[in-house]
């Protein structure tokens, strides 16, 4: 009886503590965790993103870079995290590899969705003397003559490789036939596509748009649904091949998994305000990045359709262990 008196009391303290800790969240400074290095994409997102928090909570929301393990210890950081709102991150589309590919004992089950902010679709970008105008020339001879081409943009399993090799084997065109010249991401990618030495280039649109402008290189098609608002000449995939195609690089707000309800809702109505304030869309415009909200049942929805097509692919190309 003493010890069901002491579990009562017990499970009570817990409620009370956890209602106390929703009515008077945020009370103190709050850290989002940046799986990336300072200075990069993710990195401006998630100090952007922050100081709108900042605005929102009326608490201090320090960024912190941990970084490592192609973002495996920034990830980890963040699942490891006491659920009570005060450590968050900013996670990114490497979630939905990690187990697949054999990298480390994550995936998206390990964590709170609190809200998409970004999704970048992968590119399909050549040379500009390459005698391909259209992706539908280039599909096809890529069908005709495998092994004979080869592409470059990433490290193998990387979220633009994924979305690119993904799209060749939902074309019928098994991704292996086309070899994967590795690289540490598209700026030395595209070094090689200006000098003649890759054929193809996966990356951003925003990572190609000054070489597009020089007239270096041509953007066939981004792999997506619809024209991008920042790039309305570059066709979307879907209007070539008539199939829908939603993959590519992504950014959310996530919290460790068990996040009280209360708190998760307060975060998520921040977040929301900030993603539709002005500052941040303007943010994200003069970077080129895509500005797409989700809240929390969409993100789940879409991590979980991204972590089911990522392993498809990744079988596909060898790359699971």
């Amino acid at each position: 009886m003493n010890k069901l008196k002491r579990l009562g009391c017990i499970t009570l303290f817990s409620a009370i503590s956890t209602i106390a800790i929703a009515d008077n969240y945020p009370s103190k400074p709050i850290t989002l965790i940046v799986p990336w290095s300072a200075g990069g994409g993710t990195d401006a997102v998630g100090r952007q993103f922050a100081a709108g928090l900042h605005e929102e909570l009326g608490q201090r929301v320090n960024v912190v870079n941990r970084t490592g393990g192609s973002g495996v210890i920034g990830h980890m950081a963040m699942k490891m995290a006491r659920p009570d709102g005060y450590t968050l991150g900013l996670g990114t589309a490497e979630i939905a590899t990690y187990q697949h590919i054999g990298t480390a004992d994550l995936s998206y089950e390990d964590f709170t969705p609190i809200a998409l902010l970004n999704l970048d679709y992968a590119a399909f970008t050549v040379n500009n003397d390459a005698p391909w105008q259209t992706l539908d020339q280039a599909l096809n001879d890529l069908a005709q003559s495998p092994n004979e081409y080869t592409v470059s943009g990433s490290a193998p399993g990387a979220a633009y490789h994924l979305s690119f090799a993904g799209f060749l084997d939902q074309q019928d065109i098994n991704p292996n036939t086309v070899n994967l010249v590795p690289s540490e991401g598209a700026a030395p990618g595209l070094q090689e596509l200006a000098a003649g030495g890759v054929d193809i280039v996966f990356s951003s649109l925003p990572e190609i748009d000054s070489m597009r402008k020089s007239g270096r290189v041509r953007t066939l098609a981004v792999l997506a649904n619809e024209r991008q608002e920042l790039f309305p000449d570059v066709p979307a995939a879907k209007e070539v091949t008539g199939d829908s195609w939603s993959h590519g690089s992504w950014r959310g707000f996530v919290g460790p998994k068990g996040l009280p309800e209360d708190v998760r809702q307060r975060l998520e109505q921040a977040a929301e305000k900030v993603w539709n304030s002005d500052d941040f869309q303007s943010f994200m415009s003069s970077r080129g990045f895509g500005a797409v909200w989700k809240g929390p049942e969409g993100f789940h929805q879409f991590m979980a359709e991204q972590d089911s097509n990522n392993k498809a692919t990744i079988d596909k190309l060898g790359l699971g262990q």
